[in-house]
């Protein structure tokens, strides 16, 4: 079964953002193009390393004699997006995620990849559901190339969006629900 690719060269806007409270937040990781838009769910700390990730790509190339891609230092103002997301149709949930530098056109380069299942007691007794399940099985990856400006501002926004969730316990260091925290650390 062939591959179902969402590439995005050029896109209008690449964001990660979240629906729900913290501590039951989803992460979202959302791509649009004119009319076309693709969300894919994400853990927390894949949209953390993404951004930390991002960010020392864009470090290295800043090194480079002459900075000949203009990366900037920081994030470029106009490029700020603190925009909610737009309706949110889930693509898949993400598994295996790549990211690589285009220096032919300057851009990062993000490819994702859904959790596979490749369990071997899966159903396959040919009911009617088989077909709908095949459709919604059908194997799909995300490929975003974003320019350096605005890959600055998406890691920009993602560790503030990471960051936004339940304080951590000055203690142990773990989350603290809004309705208590139970301290793993031995006499606290």
């Amino acid at each position: 079964m062939p591959t179902r690719v969402h590439e995005f060269s050029w896109p209008d806007r690449v964001v990660v953002g979240t629906i729900g409270l913290p501590g039951a937040r989803t992460f979202y990781l959302q791509v649009r193009a004119g009319t076309q838009v693709v969300s894919i769910a994400l853990e927390k700390q894949q949209s953390a390393l993404l951004a930390e990730k991002i960010d020392e790509i864009l470090d290295q190339l800043i090194t480079i004699e002459g900075n000949p891609f203009s990366v900037p230092m920081g994030t470029p103002i106009e490029l700020v997006d603190n925009d909610p997301l737009e309706a949110v149709q889930e693509q898949f949930r993400t598994g295996a995620m790549s990211l690589g530098w285009d220096p032919t056109t300057a851009q990062i380069v993000i490819e994702a990849h859904p959790i596979t299942d490749d369990d071997p007691d899966a159903d396959a007794d040919g009911d009617d559901e088989s077909f709908h399940e095949d459709r919604a099985n059908e194997p799909e990856m995300l490929i975003v190339r974003v320019p350096v400006g605005s890959a600055r501002a998406f890691a920009r926004r993602t560790r503030e969006i990471v960051g936004a969730g339940r304080p951590a316990c000055p203690l142990c260091g773990y989350p603290v629900d809004a309705d208590g925290h139970i301290c793993t650390l031995p006499g606290a």
